[in-house]
């Protein structure tokens, strides 16, 4: 396994990741609720009343009858949206807007667990090396276990030589156990995080990681910036359309006692047609301080957006820093091994001829392996500052 592959994991089957296709299904929702507006609206009203007084004709022997208390109507009516100044499509526009934003949210949440990937990989590489430095120096004890042996048969040395070299390969058992236990724990972690199935017996390959000290940043969080001001700019196009009188037209077709004939005291049918047009001409300047509103809010953004840009920058460097410490840490790492391999290479002749103890001769191999495990574990910290740098930068997949 890969730290891209993990990287590939997190983008696919993170949970946060279904709510892409949630946020595409709202928005044809949403679109689709806009788009009926523009499509005829039919309004069914009925209602049957019982007045305590009617209008009467005043005048003698005319032949009106007067209304009767009880009075009946329904009727329906059909409103076509015929102008409106383009609010619908700007309506439309900003809510294509609002959800590339919510989906940016999504991937700059994703792209900062990315962080957390880099801790458990690398972390796992290092129980590997710290593996293969118990298995290599188990062997070593083992070959020297022998030796020190027929050193006691033959009276070279004491009879509990051997003794100091089983304790610690004992050690060295123990160390293996935990971490055994320690990246049993890593893996599953890691598997939960990237939902992928990952084994015991998985490689995790070592990767060599490239920087480019000369790009630009190219974090989400700087398209989310984008899309949060380009939300903001809809809204203010959608608050001037406002202003724009809507004209409907409208048609209502009735069924009632009284019908339009007011004079008719019957049941009969009717109907009515016109426009209608809405404008308010006046609102005391309450759409323009809206928007006015909404500049201060494009303003905060940018603030916003400058704070990230020096805070990612200043990370940037100490990262960079801290690449260049353990550069150099790791020159006096190799310079460290080959002197105590000298040492050691002394102390196993010295103790062949019994000049020194056992004792003596496990604390120098100790040594070493001390340095050794310290040289890798400085190695995997050097590709992880290398891999948190790119996540600052933004030159991940």
């Amino acid at each position: 396994m890969s730290l891209q592959e993990c990287y590939e994991g997190l983008n696919t089957n993170y949970p946060l990741v279904k709510q892409r296709a949630i946020l595409d299904s709202q928005k044809e929702a949403e679109l689709s609720a806009i788009t009926a507006k523009t499509l005829p609206q039919f309004n069914l009203n009925a209602q049957a009343t019982y007045q305590s007084d009617v209008t009467e004709v005043p005048l003698p022997n005319t032949g009106i009858e007067p209304l009767n208390n009880d009075q009946y109507r329904a009727t329906l009516t059909a409103n076509q949206l015929i102008f409106n100044g383009g609010k619908i499509k700007a309506t439309q526009g900003l809510q294509n807007i609002a959800t590339d934003r919510k989906k940016q949210e999504v991937e700059v949440n994703l792209y900062q667990l990315k962080q957390r990937v880099n801790q458990l990989y690398f972390s796992i590489l290092l129980i590997d090396d710290q593996t293969v430095l118990l298995n290599v120096r188990e062997q070593q004890l083992q070959s020297k276990l022998k030796e020190v042996k027929s050193g006691i048969e033959n009276g070279v040395l004491l009879p509990t030589s051997d003794k100091v070299i089983e304790a610690e390969l004992l050690k060295i058992l123990q160390q293996k156990q935990e971490a055994v236990n320690n990246k049993s724990k890593l893996i599953t972690s890691l598997s939960a995080l990237i939902g992928v199935s990952i084994s015991a017996e998985t490689e995790f390959q070592k990767p060599l990681v490239s920087m480019n000290e000369s790009s630009e940043l190219n974090r989400p969080e700087l398209g989310l910036y984008s899309l949060q001001k380009q939300e903001i700019e809809q809204q203010q196009n959608l608050l001037s359309k406002s202003l724009v009188p809507e004209l409907n037209g409208f048609a209502t077709g009735g069924y009632g006692n009284p019908g339009l004939n007011m004079l008719k005291n019957d049941f009969t049918s009717y109907y009515i047609v016109g426009l209608k047009l809405n404008w308010n001409v006046f609102d005391w300047n309450g759409n323009k301080k809206q928007r006015q509103a909404l500049d201060y809010s494009k303003e905060l953004i940018d603030n916003q957006e400058e704070v990230f840009k020096l805070n990612t920058n200043t990370a940037l460097n100490e990262q960079l820093k801290e690449i260049e410490t353990l550069e150099n840490t790791i020159d006096i790492d190799q310079q460290l091994m080959v002197l105590q391999q000298e040492v050691v290479a002394t102390s196993e002749s010295q103790l062949k001829h019994g000049v020194i103890t056992t004792s003596e001769y496990v604390t120098e191999l100790t040594k070493l392996h001390e340095t050794e495990n310290v040289f890798n574990q400085h190695k995997t910290q050097l590709e992880l500052a290398k891999a948190n740098y790119n996540i600052l930068k933004g030159d991940t997949k």
